[in-house]
């Protein structure tokens, strides 16, 4: 992707600030090495009497200037913003070192502390390679059909209602509908899905009139994901600057930005902090009026407290892990719009989950065909499926799907005269004889028999909906079908309470003993039928206020009042849905569940993560100011325990980039 190519912003703490490349993306570590060479050669040649001091004082000149640019530069931008931050310690430190004759040490404060910040950028790097790596996903060029011809053309310079044809085990270059050929397509660059899903064709007549909110997953492909053997011919749905791949790189960069509850606790915290310490060193300065000892001694010590005192550690300690762990989640097809979801996930102990298309797979299915008067399965089903294959009702598609699945590859009996009863079901004639199929309204006028509606009522209280096959005057047959659960909904729940979440609630617009019936099925505690988007949206409500924290899953359309009053909101199927990018915190890309306690456990490691490396930063810094103001330690070992304790809170957010999606 050229123009196409979302970049990926550079955080404060970046080299961006010091708007110099000379060596491209290694400029700060060429320096930071650079700094420790003239350290090293003016130390050593401080050794050699027969050179005046002013060599040494040059070699440790330049130290200072490549050893400070970027620190200087970084101090100087804060200071511009209104604020003071770690940089302008250190400079401080090294400037009060060299006032005091000190050279070499403020030259070896400067070295360590940006060798120290040119590591960890260079690991945060490994992180944002992850999102890098995203852009990368769709090719530069597609071969589009026009007037004829097949020419090779910029993804950028398609449009929709280009025709274009993806060759086998190519990458896919834009979002858009099958119109030709049918295979597998590997969708886990954007949906996370480990197995290849397969797609079919729409009729011609169909690519024009659907609506692309409409569209099934099995007719639809997206931008970046890999075609299997198959040729596909793919009408261009969405302009490559709108594809879903796209979208997805932006939000995860917009993520980035958005600061979690910790990281906003510790810029408030350095920002009355670092004053503090400012004023506490200032005070040191004066030490010797009530001690035993020179100003240069008082002053020393001061620019030692500076030093240890400086949060460098904390301050990067949250957004690195936040950082990894948006990457990540974004590897595994879990879009986390910011710091703020990333740790409220992490604490969440109940979820609300919507049932239709949520926990159940949003389609009715034939479930049982029970045959009657010495009637088979296969001849109620045969003469079921020839009379409903004319009809374009969801039930009736569900029998036709269920009957031709069971019958394979029987031949049918032909249906004529077929009429559609509104609201009650259908009736015909097949082999010259009369067929009524449909629910007990449309045999109101009829005497059912007892052992017949004692089945109906047995099934309906099951969840079920029935449908009664009537031949001339005798019941030949009972259909029953139901929206059932997801194959995977079972085990994802046991997962759930495996890692923590203490509640998982249904809720539903069905009656309550559909949800009932389908709670018990996938084994969740508690379910309530029967609701209003506004009554799940109380219904939310009051599980926040008895949990304490509560996560909404839906499908980020009729769910989001819902989702919008839980403290996390979570849109199942996100792929291709722009109302789900757009309302839900949590976007599960792919129309499975797996992804939901992939996403919970790498919040928990994340929110583990900060903690440790707050724990750490603020130890390391309670630490050192007393052993600093004591005079037990000098501003070399703080500087090397301070730059020590910064790459090791980065390297444990780099964890994150490594967790397992079990």
């Amino acid at each position: 992707m050229e123009a196409n190519k979302i970049k990926i912003p550079k955080t404060e703490d970046t080299e961006s600030d010091g708007h110099l490349a000379i060596f491209g993306e290694k400029t700060e570590l060429v320096f930071a090495l650079g700094c420790g060479l003239a350290l090293a050669v003016g130390w050593g040649l401080s050794f050699l009497n027969s050179l005046p001091t002013m060599v040494s004082l040059v070699c440790y000149v330049i130290a200072y200037f490549l050893g400070g640019f970027f620190t200087a530069n970084e101090a100087v931008h804060t200071i511009r913003k209104g604020g003071f931050e770690i940089d302008f310690l250190m400079l401080v430190a090294a400037i009060g070192a060299a006032v005091l004759g000190e050279w070499a040490e403020g030259a070896l404060l400067l070295f360590l502390f940006s060798i120290g910040h040119a590591l960890e950028h260079y690991a945060m790097a490994k992180a944002k390679k992850s999102i890098v790596a995203l852009t990368d996903l769709a090719p530069p060029t597609a071969f589009v059909k026009r007037d004829g011809n097949t020419l090779e053309l910029r993804i950028e310079d398609l449009v929709m209602g280009d025709l274009i044809v993806i060759k086998p085990n190519s990458k896919i270059p834009a979002d858009g509908l099958i119109v030709q050929g049918e295979g597998t397509v590997n969708q886990a660059p954007i949906t996370g899905e480990s197995v290849p899903v397969d797609k079919l064709a729409v009729t011609a007549a169909l690519s024009d009139t659907m609506d692309i909110n409409t569209l099934k997953p099995e007719n639809r492909v997206f931008a970046g994901t890999i075609n299997g053997a198959a040729v596909l011919e793919v009408k261009v749905l969405k302009e490559a600057k709108d594809s879903t791949i796209s979208r997805l790189i932006k939000m995860v960069n917009e993520a980035e930005k958005q600061k979690s509850p910790t990281q906003l606790l510790t810029d408030k915290f350095q920002k009355y902090f670092v004053p503090f310490v400012l004023l506490l060193a200032i005070a040191l300065c004066f030490a010797f009026l009530i001690r035993d000892e020179t100003f240069s001694q008082s002053f020393y010590r001061a620019m030692a407290v500076l030093v240890a005192a400086s949060p460098c550690a904390l301050a990067i300690s949250t957004p690195s892990a936040v950082l990894s762990g948006v990457a990540r989640a974004a590897r595994g097809g879990v879009l986390i719009k910011g710091g703020r979801p990333l740790e409220d996930l992490g604490s969440l102990e109940a979820i609300a989950f919507d049932k239709t298309g949520t926990l159940t797979e949003g389609k009715p299915k034939l479930t049982h065909v029970i045959p009657l008067h010495n009637r088979s399965e296969d001849y109620v089903l045969q003469m079921a499926v020839a009379v409903e294959k004319w009809s374009d009702h969801p039930l009736a598609e569900a029998i036709v799907t269920g009957g031709l699945e069971r019958l394979g590859g029987i031949q049918l009996p032909g249906a004529s005269k077929v009429k559609g009863i509104v609201g009650r079901g259908v009736e015909a004639v097949v082999d010259g004889k009369k067929l009524l199929i449909g629910n007990k309204a449309l045999f109101a006028g009829d005497h059912l028999p007892s052992e017949i509606a004692e089945r109906v009522q047995q099934l309906e209280q099951e969840g079920r909906t029935s449908m009664l096959v009537k031949e001339d005057d005798q019941y030949i047959g009972i259909l029953s079908l139901m929206d059932v659960p997801r194959p995977e909904a079972e085990s994802v729940l046991q997962k759930l309470a495996k890692i923590g979440i203490k509640k998982m609630v249904m809720l539903t617009g069905d009656n309550q003993q559909v949800a009932e019936a389908v709670a018990k099925q996938i084994g969740i505690t508690e379910a309530m039928g029967n609701l209003m988007p506004e009554d799940k949206v109380a219904a939310v409500e009051r599980l926040d206020r008895r949990e304490g924290m509560v996560a909404m899953v839906g499908d980020g359309v009729n769910d989001a009042p819902a989702m919008a009053k839980s403290t996390v909101g979570i849109a199942m199927g996100a792929a291709g849905s722009d109302v789900a990018l757009e309302t839900a915190d949590i976007a599960l890309m792919g129309d499975r569940l797996d992804s939901l306690p992939f996403a919970i456990g790498l919040s928990r490691q994340a929110k583990s993560i900060i903690k440790q490396n707050l724990w750490v930063s603020l130890g390391i810094v309670a630490v050192l100011i007393p052993l600093t103001i004591l005079g037990i330690t000098t501003i070399g070992p703080a500087v090397i325990v301070h730059e020590g304790s910064t790459l090791l809170v980065v390297g444990n957010a780099l964890r994150l980039l490594a967790y397992k999606k079990g």
